[in-house]
């Protein structure tokens, strides 16, 4: 089913975000919004921006761009921030409330996420942004992985194809369109598969402790620890060669 989405690109111009060893999240989420943007129209679905170049307009302006072109949803593209680097990591989706397709596309947005690789640190309720708040359609608010945390960091440039992939199909999903035209192939890395959930949360633990993108995936009735998500062979066979020196029992998935 067509639709049309409205992409944000947070921050802008002046307005450089958060900032991180010479690192702008304005420019990580322009980046986003226009790769996840020809994604989407490549699939039909018809793509405004609030904006497509380094410039500034307020929240509330751009939610008036928003509601001015029309859509099924807006997304405004994030990275988050941490008082101190290296303290948080993972992807949360922010909704005004939790309700409706917003709170079905934020769901669906994070779980895509989660399987790439992000920890996935749920939807949250934000009322008080006024870009959620002013927009008149359903609107979630993506924070991309921590600026100011490698891991995330290294997650985001290494797969950035992956998860530009992963937003497209969470709204596709959300549109009714369950599969993209292009169907991409994601090699993992496993490095283990426990019944009970406790033994494979400290197996991804200690990875996470490493700053290797490991996740949990769950499979029937076991918890599976993977790490990564890469379209290319190579950088799959990589990963599990790093993981192996480091004395884990690994094999590669897809």
């Amino acid at each position: 089913m067509a639709g049309k989405v409205i992409l944000d690109a947070g921050h802008g111009g002046p307005e450089p975000g958060a900032t991180f060893e010479g690192r702008q999240e304005k420019d990580d989420t322009l980046r986003l919004a226009l790769a996840v943007g020809e994604i989407l129209e490549r699939n039909g679905v018809e793509v405004a921006y609030t904006r497509t170049e380094d410039v500034y307009d307020t929240p509330f302006e751009k939610a008036q761009i928003a509601n001015r072109e029309g859509g099924d949803f807006l997304i405004s593209f994030h990275r988050n921030s941490s008082p101190e680097a290296n303290e948080y990591s993972g992807v949360e989706t922010l909704v005004y409330d939790k309700s409706g397709e917003k709170l079905e596309l934020a769901e669906n947005i994070n779980e895509e996420l989660e399987n790439v690789g992000f920890r996935n640190l749920g939807v949250k309720e934000r009322p008080g942004l006024v870009i959620l708040k002013r927009s008149k359609m359903p609107a979630v608010l993506v924070e991309a992985g921590f600026l100011n945390t490698e891991a995330d960091n290294e997650l985001f440039d290494q797969n950035f194809d992956e998860i530009s992939q992963a937003i497209a199909n969470a709204v596709l999903k959300t549109l009714g369109q369950d599969e993209l035209q292009v169907q991409e192939r994601y090699y993992r890395v496993q490095t283990g598969a426990f019944m009970r959930k406790a033994y494979a949360e400290d197996l991804l633990y200690q990875l996470l402790g490493q700053n290797y993108p490991a996740y949990i995936l769950k499979d029937g009735n076991f918890y599976k620890v993977q790490v990564g998500a890469f379209r290319n062979l190579d950088n799959a066979v990589r990963m599990e060669e790093a993981l192996r020196r480091q004395g884990y029992s690994t094999f590669i998935t897809t």
